[in-house]
Parts: C-alpha cells; sequence; structure tokens
C-alpha cells in the first residue's frame, strides 16, 4: 500500500453508483478506500473489484473465526482484488496466523477499537494483540485516532509494523494528533463521504496530514 498522502477513506456507503463516484472524486487525495460489511452486503463483492480499479482497497471485515473459516474469508477477500483485509485479535494465534497465510496483501490487526465500548475489552488486552500482530508477521494494526495517546503507547510493541487509526472527524479525532504519536495512516469515513464536496474535504485532511507531518519534522 503505496504512503503518498496517509489518508484512507472509509466508504460506507449502500450504492454501488455512490461509492464508484466518491471514490472517482477523491482518488488523488487517498492511499486506499476501506470497504467495511454496509457496502459489500448491499452492492456485492463486485463492487471491490471495480473500487480496485481506482485505488488500493482494504476489506474491514473484521475477521473473527476458527482458522479453517478465517482462511476461506480471506481467499475471498483478496480473490475480488482487494489488498489488504481487516482481522480480529482476540481469536487467537491461530486463527490471526490462518489469515496471514492465506493472504495475498497485508493483513491488520485489531488492537483497541476507536468507539467508547472499544476501551471496556479490547483496549485492556490491547498491548498483547500488537504483540500477537508482531508474532504472526502482520503488516500492521488497528489502533485508535480518538486516543492517540494509546497509538503512541501501542508503537512501542509493533516496532516498524504499519498503524492505521480509524475515528477522525465524526468519532472526534483529528487529523493531526495520530500522525504525531506515530501512526502511519489515518482512516476517515463519514466527514468526506457525507460532504457536499468530498474532493475538497479530502484535500483539507491532507494538508492537515502534511502539517503535523511539518511539525515533528
Amino acid at each position: 500500500m503505496k504512503k503518498n498522502n496517509r489518508l484512507i477513506l472509509a466508504l460506507d456507503v449502500t450504492s454501488p453508483e455512490e461509492a464508484l463516484r466518491i471514490a472517482g472524486e477523491v482518488s488523488e487525495y487517498v492511499d486506499a478506500i476501506k470497504v467495511n460489511y454496509p457496502l459489500a452486503l448491499s452492492c456485492g463483492m463486485q463492487t471491490v473489484s471495480d473500487l480496485a480499479k481506482i485505488q488500493d482497497v482494504i476489506c474491514d471485515f473484521k475477521v473473527a473465526d476458527i482458522p479453517n473459516t478465517n482462511r476461506l474469508i480471506v481467499e475471498q477477500v483478496f480473490g475480488n482484488g482487494a489488498s489488504c483485509v481487516i482481522v480480529q485479535g482476540f481469536v487467537g494465534e491461530d486463527s490471526v496466523r490462518a489469515c496471514v497465510d492465506a493472504a495475498k496483501g497485508d493483513v491488520f490487526v485489531v488492537t483497541e477499537m476507536s468507539h467508547p465500548g472499544g476501551q471496556v475489552f479490547t483496549g485492556p488486552i490491547a498491548d498483547k494483540l500488537a504483540q500477537l500482530a508482531v508474532d504472526v508477521g502482520a503488516s500492521g494494526i488497528i489502533a485508535p485516532a480518538t486516543r492517540p495517546e494509546r497509538v503512541a503507547e501501542l508503537r512501542k510493541f509493533v516496532g516498524d509494523l504499519l498503524i492505521l487509526t480509524p475515528g477522525v472527524g465524526a468519532q472526534g479525532g483529528t487529523p493531526a494528533a495520530p500522525i504525531q504519536a506515530g501512526a502511519d495512516y489515518i482512516i476517515v469515513g463519514r466527514s468526506i463521504y457525507t460532504s457536499p464536496t468530498p474532493k475538497e474535504t479530502a484535500k483539507k485532511i491532507v494538508e492537515e496530514i502534511q502539517s503535523a507531518q511539518g511539525y515533528l519534522g
């Protein structure tokens, strides 16, 4: 996955036409498009394949099952043109390793989720989940942009692995804080795809990211 603008679009719309339109508008400002179940279930995996012709696609399916089922899911993800998949770590090393072994691209492991409830169950074991990602050879982790101090803590566990941070915009996170805390990418959804001018909104967010990078020197 390229690292030009460090912005990932979370495209949680439910119309294939709308998805492709927005993806086309913002493609020069985003490094990847994250697809979740709302779009995949309403439009089918063909939309994933279509989006992959515009930009790298991350399937955020938070895969969380036994190893064989995880393998089957991951095979379908990459078979339909996606470049990355997001999986849950709490199911254990064997299940996450099955995802890594089946992947034809990047695997990212959820550590601590960005919503308030993420502090209840995933938060207390996030450090262990980050270490699990390292142990199985994952490409990186998902950490909360809404709690940049946790991004900084999790960076200590994962070293050079990539850190993707959702929660910027509608959930209250800012573009700059996660980058300054050590994140590689921020993930933004509603602030972009509900904007009357998605391209301009994405451009503004990229400018904020660049300002944060300038702050870091």
